[in-house]
């Protein structure tokens, strides 16, 4: 039961940021990008790249209405959490070699490499959007850039809409709109970027699963 809970949590959560660089089927050629729109995605790419640790709060709205939240924090190269507030139990952790999705009441929890999802994109050292994503429409208006890009990839197969501030570029929210054309959408605030982290944050314990089964 938790594996298809964390599945259904992990696609919008790993797009966090610039999930933009997914694995892709195919990329958009960059003659189908405006001058302006290349240069936004440009603009965006070095903000992203200036960004080595991040973390704030964030508030994920599910498809059929529900909401839930909790605190975020990324350290690049390869580290990253996701701490659901109760009443969810989750805790979404990567340590730079492995992702893993526990369950905080019952101790237990799936682990993927985290070279095998898109969080290794979005915890490398370069980050680029229009070399490694297919997108598909760039929106500038006056207080919102809009991204959309097609995303095809074992944890999820749709689109991903990225919502930035036009004028520092930072990261409002993002959606992913799956095949049957569901939303799970995931708004992050309080963002402090290039921040003091503290390492403990990012370890999993491989361990966990061994005990419960013990017990």
């Amino acid at each position: 039961m938790l594996k298809r809970f964390a599945s259904r949590l992990i696609k919008p959560l790993l797009a966090v940021g610039l999930a933009a660089a997914l694995s892709l089927s195919a990329l958009l050629p960059a003659a189908a990008l405006t001058e302006q729109e290349q240069k936004t995605l440009t603009d965006l790419n070095t903000y992203f790249n200036s960004v080595k640790t991040m973390h704030g709060d964030f508030i994920q709205f599910g498809p059929d209405g529900s909401q839930s939240d909790g605190k975020f924090y990324m350290a690049r190269p390869g580290k990253v959490r996701f701490y659901y507030n109760k009443p969810s139990v989750l805790d979404i952790v990567a340590d730079g070699k492995s992702v893993s999705v526990r369950d905080r009441k019952l101790n237990t929890q799936d682990i993927w490499p985290l070279g095998q999802t898109p969080l290794r994109f979005l915890l490398s050292d370069d980050i680029d959007l229009q070399k490694d994503t297919n997108v598909t429409n760039v929106l500038v208006e006056e207080d919102l850039i809009t991204v959309t890009i097609f995303d095809k990839t074992k944890f999820n197969s749709g689109t991903l809409t990225l919502i930035f501030d036009a004028k520092d570029y930072a990261l409002k929210q993002w959606t992913v709109t799956d095949q049957q054309g569901y939303d799970t959408s995931v708004a992050v605030y309080n963002v402090v970027s290039n921040g003091p982290t503290n390492p403990d944050l990012f370890k999993i314990d491989y361990l966990a699963n061994a005990r419960q089964n013990k017990n």
